[in-house]
């Protein structure tokens, strides 16, 4: 049982205390007694007094409290000396309780990680340790097992609980073709799984790695502590010791009442409070966070995201789904079939999502060999030399640019414009989906006052206004290139905003690094994304951004409550303790009170379910299915 070495020393202490007080056993045996009571609950302050002595480090919270109980017993206050150090031992229970309650949503995370793996070689299923596997290995995983290594489905069915990494309480269906991440449970079917990354690179791998260098960045707040601490203890130190010095020297009073106020002085200063309580809130809302599938790669960022008052979004596959159609064909001079030939040949090499869609749309193979040359021009379009023809396709801005006279067609949608031999053949028009909970997450950044959000597009500015109009988003940077937007996240800054930069892409990296706080889409983004980025939401989810802002909110505040509230109840105190109006023992009920209240305090940065971000769960179930049963928006 937790801590149960320690509830039983400060039960035998007690025990002792008290038959030594009121046993009436004599002057000799009361002593005998508390000497032993004081010793049994004491002991583990000593060693830890003595080793920080050895390592030339002693002025912390344990050599305050054996300062102050040994001086308790010179000067004849038993009892209190030994009260001041079982209320020590019952606040470090609450620590030591607090602190295992944060680590549990953490520690929790090596279970995502399987021991072995039902490997297919040769025709049947082997037992392998995760970090033999190869790319391109088959695995199998049964119903309750859970998926040891990212991949795609091959074969098999099943519904798959992903709540321990993206935070989705609702299983999802997993068959043929579709993707699954590590640390997911296979709930009721098997699977057959090609391994598409190695375990070192999986996505539950990655994300303990991420956790566990998050505690190592510290936050303002954090860093305040500890360099608090590292001056506030040998002052307070040398403060005590005045007292107990000039006073009776310059009024002729005893000793040992000034002592006595010293060592008062010495419990009510001890920073415990303070030490723990604020580190344990960021700790908190990092665990928090990541249970519901938001990873914070530490508490400076965290608290970076509190004070971020703009939001910036890319488009595709930040706030729509990422997969387009080819809605229309409008050739010219040409038939439909053909002009969709050219255009899939020319984007045979590219593996960009309008790409993949124009190759899907054209549903043959296509012979390499007729593609002659391939130069992809980044944010404009293709050159390609096909079966001897010189083939653009591209952007309108990449028609201009190459001399080719387009026509823009009167639907409304995302123009992917073709030239063959330099003359204009005709335009493919290309579609996407906004996401389901765009519009909730705009909403919802709305309402806690963030009011400043901007969307980033390298679409056509109709386009992109339409998109934000539909979302309701005010301002709109349209008809740009990669570079473009880490220009205008750098202006944004250079206006004294605080940026949040919301992407996927790779392209999205350098503006994710360059922002106050990255936000990466982790479920379908890029590894350059991720890596790029401070905080990484795991299931795509765009309203998941104002709940990582309410999360961070949260915590800074009840960091800076802890700090308020712990340094003023001892100011108070110390000022008490100084004139003789508390005892030792109200002092060091006082300092771990403190203590304690901090520590629970701290404790509410892990209950993110609780978190109210303003809109009722059935506005946003309305809004979602109004946003689903809306046409495709055309998008880029």
């Amino acid at each position: 049982m937790f801590g149960m070495n320690t509830v039983i020393r400060i039960i035998v202490s007690g025990i002792l205390l008290a038959a030594g007080m009121f046993a009436g056993l004599g002057q000799d045996i009361s002593m005998i007694l508390y000497l032993a009571s004081y010793i049994a609950v004491g002991y583990p302050v000593f060693i830890d007094f003595f080793r920080a002595l050895y390592n030339r480090r002693p002025l912390d919270e344990n050599f305050l409290m054996t300062v102050a109980s040994m001086g308790a017993f010179l000067i004849g206050e038993y009892h209190e000396g030994i009260i001041l150090l079982i209320f020590f031992q019952v606040g470090e229970l609450f620590e030591k309780y607090a602190v295992d309650r944060s680590r549990r949503s953490i520690s929790s995370l090596v279970d995502l990680l399987p021991e072995h793996v039902n490997l297919v070689a040769d025709g049947e299923v082997v037992v392998s340790a995760p970090e033999d596997i190869r790319l391109d290995d088959i695995i199998i995983i049964r119903p309750g097992e859970r998926i040891p290594l990212d991949g795609i489905v091959t074969d098999g069915s099943s519904m798959v609980d992903a709540s321990s990494i993206t935070g989705e309480s609702v299983p999802r269906r997993a068959s043929a073709g579709d993707t699954v991440l590590s640390g997911c449970i296979s709930t009721n079917g098997v699977l057959t799984v090609r391994v598409t990354s190695l375990y070192s690179d999986s996505t539950a791998s990655r994300i303990i790695s991420m956790i566990e260098d998050a505690y190592e960045a510290k936050s303002r707040s954090e860093n305040f502590v500890t360099k608090f601490a590292r001056y506030y203890t040998p002052f307070v130190v040398l403060s005590a010791l005045l007292l107990a010095i000039i006073p009776p020297l310059v009024l002729g009073d005893p000793f040992n009442e000034w002592i006595y106020r010293a060592l008062t002085f010495l419990v009510i200063s001890c920073p415990c409070a303070l030490v723990i309580s604020v580190p344990l809130a960021f700790f908190g809302g990092i665990g928090g966070a990541s249970r519901a599938g938001i990873l914070v790669k530490g508490g400076n960022y965290l608290e970076a995201l509190a004070g971020v008052d703009t939001v910036v979004f890319d488009k595709t596959g930040t706030l729509t789904e990422g997969t387009f159609d080819v809605e229309k064909i409008i050739p010219k001079d040409i038939g439909e079939n053909e002009l969709l030939k050219f255009a899939a040949y020319a984007e045979f090499h590219s593996n960009h999502p309008i790409a993949v869609s124009i190759r899907k749309a054209y549903g043959r193979e296509i012979d390499n060999s007729a593609v002659l040359s391939s130069e992809e021009i980044a944010g404009s379009g293709i050159k390609a030399i096909i079966s001897g023809r010189e083939v653009l396709i591209g952007n309108e801005s990449f028609m201009a640019k190459s001399g080719i006279g387009f026509e823009r067609p009167d639907d409304f949608g995302t123009g992917v414009y073709v030239g063959i031999d330099g003359e204009y053949k005709g335009c493919l028009i290309i579609s996407d989906r906004i996401r389901k909970d765009s519009k909730d997450a705009v909403a919802m950044l709305k309402h806690i006052g963030i009011n400043n959000i901007a969307m980033l597009t390298g679409d056509i500015r109709s386009v992109g206004e339409h998109v934000a109009e539909s979302l309701g988003i005010d301002s709109v940077y349209a008809d740009l290139l990669p570079a473009d937007k880490i220009s205008i996240v750098e202006k944004l800054i250079s206006e004294g905003r605080s940026v949040a930069f919301v992407g996927d892409g790779i392209n999205d990296a350098p503006s994710l690094a360059r922002s106050d706080v990255g936000i990466a889409m982790g479920g379908m983004g890029s590894d350059a994304a991720v890596e790029a980025a401070d905080i990484v939401i795991m299931d795509d989810v765009p309203s998941k951004v104002p709940l990582a802002i309410k999360v961070a909110k949260k915590t800074r505040s009840i960091a800076m409550e802890n700090i308020i509230f712990a340094l003023g109840v001892k100011a108070l105190f110390l000022v008490l303790g100084m004139f003789g109006y508390i005892s030792m023992v109200e002092a060091v009920f006082a300092d771990v009170g403190v203590s304690v209240i901090a520590i629970l305090n701290s404790i509410r940065t892990l209950r993110t379910k609780e978190i109210n971000l303003g809109r009722s769960s059935e506005r946003q179930r309305i809004s979602a299915q109004e946003s689903s049963n809306d046409p495709p928006i055309t998008l880029s």
